[in-house]
């Protein structure tokens, strides 16, 4: 096996005590201090497009000198509202799409894995490739998201900075040509420093980075991950003070007989979540398949289309933390806030899905906020007594509806827990969260990031073998030796053939050999069975209960596998891509299992 590079340096220096554990935790560390720094860097360069884009925004200006620049670092570019009075209204629509176009092209000549809102891509690389991410990812990642952003778009920055981050940690891993496992660790906490730098909430970013991106709690992974988080937040602290990223009222719970209302806020969420995703990926479709422009040139749309949004409701430029400030203090009118709700979704619908780049956690933190916020104001109506402000219900709401969208109820409660500081709201926001995970995932199988890379044909909750299992062929398996017997054969020619050829399956062809059906050696033994035998009993008539399925060689292992699985059966027949009569072959279990072994093998070897 490859030892690592900074392993041989400790056994070289011969560190007492050194052990395999050793380093990868240096490697976390490292991997922590440059992913905080990256967040640092990334939440930076957004201030600085925005400043590019909307000089108006700045005070003075920006052509005097660079001091502007350097004052950004460690305070948050200015809301949309304060200088959205200055800004032609030509600009609001012109300037996301330029900044589009600019995103277009880069991602296009660039890299596509930089397309989106990244945490899938992340996700793909574990699940598929051992952790490894290409380098130039994470650099045109940080600035496709910043023009997107800076210029407007609606997305968010933490899906970003989890890539980014996961980027720091492959390349790192790459470079000390650490294990397998080691280099998923090293993704994880990547992620994990991302997210704890971007909300100052280091325990949500291990269990973030622990159950979304990995799907392991394993102890060999938690220690590395733990300390990735602890470096960035500090980094992040260091430089924007120990605040959270938005303000957040202390939470009230008037009454326990609120505790049964928060349940119909989580179902409320958890529906809204489908429909998030679901006209996510629609918009995804509809840009790709309807829309009939070059692939650089359709974000720039997208982003066009986004602006005409913001003409009418800035409060959907950009992350937009600042409008749920307003809704957590209860400073905007309901009817807005039920406007703010579908305006979100269509407008982050558009950025991302015509092919921007951004997260899709803010919008969902927003969005929830909104409905959170409608919600309280309704019940407030409706129970005026017993249940508490609109702002405490918009605080629960935004946990409940990232729970929907990401299928991560844990990482869900401890971000607003660790963004409000109070534990009365624990047991509100577990019920509502939890709630609207279970009415999510019972009506749609994917997430918003395990949707995409479902589309793609994987399935993250399969394993890294059936998903390896999905790039093998059926063509590289199949048998081009099949036995076949005319469709009218009888029954005593049919009995022949399975005593001489030895066969498990016999296929049934027509005068013009096609395939028309299929016998198994157990359809005969159940006729022979039984008293009364029809000794004109035909071919056809003893396959005539069979079900004919059959596989192509284009088709993976995976699905003939699953084929094979749903229909009890040992084999199937392999057809013509064009044409499912002509029969080509035969695939059987014993092809799956050899298909199987070699990813296992394929599996070890990028292991070691």
């Amino acid at each position: 096996m490859k030892s690592s590079r900074l392993a041989y340096l400790f056994y070289k220096l011969k560190v007492p005590g050194f052990s395999d554990h050793l380093p990868i935790m240096v490697l976390a560390m490292a991997v922590g201090v440059l992913a905080g720094f990256g967040a640092v860097l990334f939440r930076w360069i957004i201030k600085v497009m925005q400043s590019i884009f909307y000089p108006q925004s700045v005070e003075g200006g920006i052509t005097e000198n660079l001091d502007w620049a350097w004052n950004m670092i460690g305070h948050e570019a200015p809301g949309i509202m304060e200088f959205y009075d200055k800004v032609p209204w030509y600009f609001i629509v012109m300037m996301p799409a330029i900044g589009g176009l600019i995103v277009g092209v880069m991602i296009y000549f660039g890299a596509r894995e930089a397309k989106g809102h990244g945490v899938p891509e992340v996700m793909e690389s574990v699940a598929l490739r051992g952790g490894v991410i290409k380098t130039r990812v994470g650099f045109i990642k940080t600035i496709a998201s910043a023009i997107t952003i800076g210029s407007g778009g609606s997305a968010g920055q933490e899906g970003p900075i989890v890539q980014i981050g996961a980027s720091i940690g492959s390349t790192i891993g790459q470079w000390f040509r650490v294990s397998q496992v080691q280099q998923r660790t090293l993704v994880g906490c990547g992620a994990a420093a991302g997210i704890a730098a971007t909300f100052n909430a280091p325990i949500a970013g291990v269990i973030f980075a622990m159950e979304v991106i990995l799907g392991d709690f394993g102890v060999a992974s938690f220690s590395p991950i733990v300390v990735s988080s602890v470096l960035a937040t500090a980094i992040s602290r260091m430089v924007f003070g120990d605040s959270p990223a938005f303000s957040v009222p202390v939470y009230e719970m008037v009454s326990y007989w609120e505790l049964g209302i928060y349940p119909v806020l989580g179902i409320i969420c958890g529906l809204l979540a489908v429909g998030f995703v679901v006209v996510l990926y629609k918009s995804e479709d509809f840009f790709e398949q309807q829309v009939k422009l070059p692939e650089y040139i359709k974000p720039m749309l997208g982003a066009a289309l986004t602006g005409l949004l913001i003409l009418e409701w800035p409060q959907v430029f950009a992350v937009g933390y600042e409008s749920l400030t307003e809704v957590f203090h209860n400073q905007m009118h309901v009817e807005m806030i039920l406007a703010l709700i579908a305006v979100k979704i269509l407008a982050t619908t558009l950025t991302i899905g015509s092919g921007g780049s951004g997260g899709v956690f803010a919008p969902s933190l927003f969005i929830g906020a909104m409905i959170g916020g409608a919600f309280g104001y309704m019940v407030n109506y409706m129970f005026p007594g017993i249940t508490a402000s609109p702002g405490a219900y918009a605080l629960v709401a935004t946990g409940a509806m990232v729970a929907g969208t990401t299928f991560a109820p844990i990482t869900a409660i401890l971000i607003i827990f660790e963004l409000s500081g109070d534990y009365k709201i624990i047991l509100p926001l577990m019920t509502a969260c939890i709630i609207s995970v279970i009415v999510a995932s019972t009506i749609k199988k994917g997430s918003v990031y395990t949707t995409k890379l479902l589309r793609r044909g994987i399935d993250i909750a399969d394993g890294v073998e059936q998903n390896i299992m999905r790039g093998f062929k059926v063509k590289n398996f199949m048998s081009k030796t099949m036995n076949t017997i005319m469709f009218d054969a009888p029954i005593g020619e049919v009995i022949k053939a399975f005593e001489t050829k030895q066969a498990s399956y016999l296929y049934l062809v027509d005068n013009d050999s096609h395939l028309v059906g299929y016998i198994s050696y157990r359809d005969v033994r159940r006729i022979l069975d039984e008293e009364n035998v029809v000794p004109l009993l035909l071919a056809e008539d003893i396959a005539i209960d069979n079900e004919l399925v059959s596989v192509s060689p284009s088709e993976n292992i995976h699905d003939a596998r699953t084929k094979m699985n749903q229909l009890g059966v040992t084999e199937l027949p392999v057809v013509s891509d064009s044409d499912n009569r002509i029969l080509l072959g035969k695939l059987k279990d014993t092809h799956v299992l050899d298909a199987y072994d070699k990813a296992v093998l394929r599996m070890e070897i990028k292991s070691t």
